[in-house]
């Protein structure tokens, strides 16, 4: 699938070049590392796609997890995460420059961090089947999406949980629920999802 308008390489990348990353927190996010600190499997594959830059993967590496991988449309980002993170790669680390719609394999969990809101909402779709490809029977798509619209044109593009649900409902068995620790200029704004793949109907 080629990336819409803004969701190209080519921006995405010259906004890692020239750093107007607003959307960058520059930690983990507060429900994310809630939901990481439950995890007890450590072996589970993990998929962050969209991975930015990755502040959850390197949480996630610091536990001790032994199987992640990143994927992300700007090799500016991808090189210098390459860099951060040498010393947990070909080991617990796998660091891939690409397009999440060409991305193959299966994973045991995706974790959703300001991906989806990035991407033109007429890829929501195909957004939604290639996750469904993407997870194993039973895997889990668990992540953060904004409960709200913008006036603005996107991205990032919002949302609202009754949307989310018609989306999702044909693939995925569905949890979603307001975050209660959202950070503060994004209260009560977000809804923390919690997606179960179901099994194939053929």
């Amino acid at each position: 699938m080629i990336m819409e308008n803004k969701a190209g390489q080519q921006y995405w990348d010259q906004l890692y070049q020239s750093r107007e990353t607003r959307w960058d927190i520059g930690y983990p996010s507060p429900p994310l590392k809630e939901y990481i600190d439950q995890l007890k499997d450590k072996q589970q594959s993990i998929l962050i796609p969209g991975c930015g830059n990755s502040y959850e993967a390197g949480y996630i590496l610091a536990k001790g997890f032994t199987d992640l991988t990143l994927i992300d449309i700007s090799p500016s980002l991808t090189s210098s995460l390459q860099e951060k993170f040498k010393h947990y790669l070909g080991k617990q680390l796998q660091i891939i420059t690409g397009d999440f719609f060409e991305q193959k394999g299966q994973y045991d969990l995706i974790l959703e961090q300001t991906f989806f809101c990035a991407l033109p909402p007429s890829s929501r779709p195909a957004y939604v089947q290639q996750m469904y490809k993407l997870l194993k029977p039973g895997g889990k798509l668990v992540g953060v999406l904004f409960n709200r619209l913008f006036e603005e044109a996107g991205p990032p593009f919002g949302g609202t949980v009754e949307e989310y649900k018609e989306l999702f409902q044909e693939k995925f068995l569905i949890e979603m629920e307001p975050c209660y620790n959202s950070i503060e200029k994004r209260m009560r704004s977000e809804v923390f999802i919690k997606l179960m793949r179901v099994p194939a109907s053929d």
